[in-house]
């Protein structure tokens, strides 16, 4: 276990503004699905002590981008088990179009931390910003799911089930080949939205789907 330790990416504690008690409440927020062209952005938020985040590290959380799919699934409930609390929350794709996507991902973000059952003291949240008119002291971290081992595993939360959700909307959506890109711009995607358009769930204001 050590050597795990050892070995880790992650200092959370390094990204905290002050010095911080073992026992302090951090949480971690993250969003995906930005630069998807269908379906909404997805967030999710978990909260817990700074003293269990090794134990994140040690069940082998990960830049969740570095992790192969299965292994994110894997993941999913060990990091439910650790956290003492954690939320998934999205914004629409109404939502992505009227306010844009930049808002959007801060939207959804802040929807996750605010439907926690424990709130944190302190939020690191992946980015360059913080998030507008919530009560809880932040951190903005720059490429945050690579340097704290919360918001990696908030990271990872919301990509299983961003993608869950991309494969049972798939089923409607028969032509975008959904269940294998997720909604992101791949070349069969793009060449459907050319012979068969928009559906009801592409972003109308993302230049490929107009």
């Amino acid at each position: 276990m050590n050597n795990s330790l050892n070995n880790s990416p992650f200092d959370d504690r390094s990204l905290l503004s002050k010095l911080a008690e073992d026992n302090i409440l951090i949480a971690g927020v993250d969003e995906v699905g930005r630069g998807a062209l269908f379906g909404p952005v997805v967030a999710a938020a978990v909260t817990l002590p700074l003293y269990a985040i090794p134990r994140l590290t040690y069940i082998g959380v990960r830049d969740s981008k570095k992790l192969s799919p299965k292994k994110r699934r894997e993941l999913v409930e060990p990091i439910q088990t650790i956290v003492s609390s954690w939320h998934i929350a999205e914004a629409t794709v109404a939502e992505i179009d009227r306010l844009n996507i930049f808002q959007a991902s801060l939207l959804a973000m802040k929807r996750a931390i605010l439907g926690l059952k424990v709130l944190p003291e302190v939020c690191l949240v992946d980015g360059k910003f913080v998030l507008r008119d919530l009560d809880i002291s932040q951190e903005a971290v720059i490429k945050g799911d690579s340097k704290s081992a919360a918001i990696a595993s908030a990271s990872i939360l919301a990509k299983v089930w961003r993608d869950d959700l991309i494969i049972r909307l798939a089923a409607d959506y028969p032509h975008y080949d959904l269940a294998a890109n997720k909604g992101y711009p791949t070349p069969r995607h793009r060449l459907a939205l050319k012979q068969y358009g928009s559906s009801a769930q592409h972003r109308k204001s993302f230049r490929p789907c107009r």
